[in-house]
């Protein structure tokens, strides 16, 4: 995987998560999973906005709890586009975190809901095979949310309208 900012692989990821910010910002329970379950996503206290080329490649990264993400906004407005973020996904009172990283869409940090220990009448393997079961739940959503990305960045005029719309968010001021 090319690290240059303007690569298609690059380009792709980093409109994805442009797009869920947006998308998670303005209408953060509106996502469902394969199956049609609900889940609300945000995009919280860790993200990395970049634009330009070479020596006007710039990057601006903002972090802290509880961050308004002001400084990416002001660099979305810019032109740029979000590299990597933290995302917060919601499930039936479930959170997962992770971070992921547009250039290879690299999963980092994967946190999963706290699994508890196994009581001694319990299978020993109940605990592992529930971490499994939220790993793939964590993914699943994941999915569902490029899956969502993918029927609106392939359709052109769907698209542009998108673009537009988040066009006008990253230059609306809080």
């Amino acid at each position: 995987m090319s690290s240059d900012p303007n690569t298609p692989d690059n380009i792709l990821g980093q409109e994805f998560l442009t797009w869920l910010w947006y998308r998670s910002d303005t209408s953060p329970d509106a996502f469902a999973d394969e199956s049609g379950a609900p889940f609300a996503v945000s995009m919280e206290q860790r993200m990395t906005v970049e634009g330009g080329d070479g020596d006007n490649h710039e990057t601006a990264a903002v972090s802290g709890a509880c961050s308004p993400l002001r400084e990416a906004r002001v660099g979305l407005a810019t032109g740029k586009k979000v590299t990597r973020s933290l995302l917060q996904l919601t499930r039936d009172d479930f959170t997962y975190s992770v971070v992921l990283r547009a250039e290879d869409f690299s999963l980092n940090s994967l946190k999963t809901p706290k699994v508890e220990k196994p009581g001694e009448d319990d299978d020993p393997d109940a605990m592992v095979l529930e971490k499994i079961a939220l790993l793939e739940t964590a993914t699943g959503m994941l999915d569902s949310l490029y899956l969502a990305f993918l029927r609106v960045r392939l359709d052109d005029a769907a698209w542009a309208r998108e673009c537009a719309a988040i066009g006008r968010w990253a230059a609306r001021t809080e």
